[in-house]
């Protein structure tokens, strides 16, 4: 029997039960991995919440580190005794120990800890894809990325400076905007103090960004479009506020012929041989000092209803994770 974080009903934090389940054998396609860290993440806060709907009850967290006890037939690319951390579908990473598919379980090179792993597999490989499969970015272009001192976006800071790519970040306290000026932001907006569009049209001269990258939805959609230069990339791939809600089409136009997506990461994961790829291009960049995971907040897995708190508050700076 393993310690397990389930909902038996979609609502707050208090929904979130710590229950003793059992562990099986894998069976084709699968292994069971013993986890060392797991990472916390807006997305479980929306399946937890009910913006995103699940069938119930179900155990929730999409992205765990740890060690490859046993794998099932057809598995190739990992070993019982591997280190391996993954982010991925179907929920269920908030536990010690689980039997899951393995295509998007990947090997965690000795170079990188547990913590790191659970810190950064979703958050990296979200930024893996907004910066390589989403648009075609190259040094010299210019991004706007919003909640910039959080786990996705203090990798975002570090991976644009990487490419000499221009990013400007907003974040919610002049506390939250040095710290991704230090992790390699060109520009820091404070949004509380600040209109964001006003003032990334005076650092652009007017001309407004390349892509903007808004993780944050409802409070932000209007502005972020005010900030692209005609033909620019509008990524919406969160609602930290709150979903985007229905909007004329024909505003894309009026503004400039803007363009829009909202892409998720696990369209992207989808492929084994795509998600082994991009996590191979992430651990590189961690291996070769260009991104650095901060984990600025650590909770026992018991303590999993006061992490979802503090990430719902917009308490949290870099990743979280739950010790297990």
């Amino acid at each position: 029997m393993v310690k397990t974080v389930i909902i038996k009903t979609q609502g707050g934090p208090e929904v979130l039960t710590v229950t003793d389940r059992p562990v099986g054998e894998p069976g084709p396609g699968e292994i069971r991995i013993r986890h060392h860290a797991v990472g916390l993440n807006f997305i479980d806060c929306y399946q937890r919440s009910g913006l995103y709907k699940m069938a119930l009850p179900h155990a929730l967290g999409m992205e765990a580190a740890g060690v490859v006890e046993a794998v099932g037939e057809g598995v190739t690319h990992l070993k019982p005794g591997d280190r391996a951390a993954y982010a991925c579908q179907p929920p269920g990473a908030y536990t010690e120990a689980r039997v899951m598919p393995a295509a998007q379980v990947c090997p965690l090179p000795d170079g990188i800890s547990f913590e790191e792993g659970a810190a950064m597999m979703l958050k990296g490989m979200t930024v893996q894809y907004l910066f390589h499969r989403t648009v075609p970015l190259k040094a010299g272009d210019t991004v706007l990325f919003h909640a910039a001192a959080g786990g996705v976006g203090l990798i975002a800071c570090q991976w644009a400076k990487s490419e000499g790519i221009t990013l400007i970040a907003t974040a919610g306290s002049d506390a939250k905007c040095q710290m991704a000026l230090e992790h390699g932001a060109t520009h820091a907006i404070n949004y509380t103090t600040e209109d964001f569009a006003k003032r990334v049209r005076e650092l652009t001269d007017g001309r407004g960004v390349d892509v903007v990258m808004d993780s944050i939805g409802a409070s932000t959609f209007e502005g972020s479009l005010d900030c692209l230069r005609p033909v620019g990339m509008m990524i919406s791939f969160g609602n930290a506020s709150g979903p985007v809600p229905p909007f004329d089409l024909g505003k894309l136009a009026a503004k400039g012929s803007l363009q829009i997506t909202r892409p998720t990461l696990f369209v992207h994961i989808a492929r084994h041989e795509d998600c082994q790829a991009m996590a191979k291009q992430l651990f590189g960049k961690v291996l070769a000092g260009d991104v650095k995971i901060q984990i600025d907040q650590r909770f026992p897995l018991d303590q999993v209803q006061d992490a979802h708190r503090a990430l719902e508050a917009r308490k949290t700076t870099g990743s979280t994770i739950l010790t297990v």
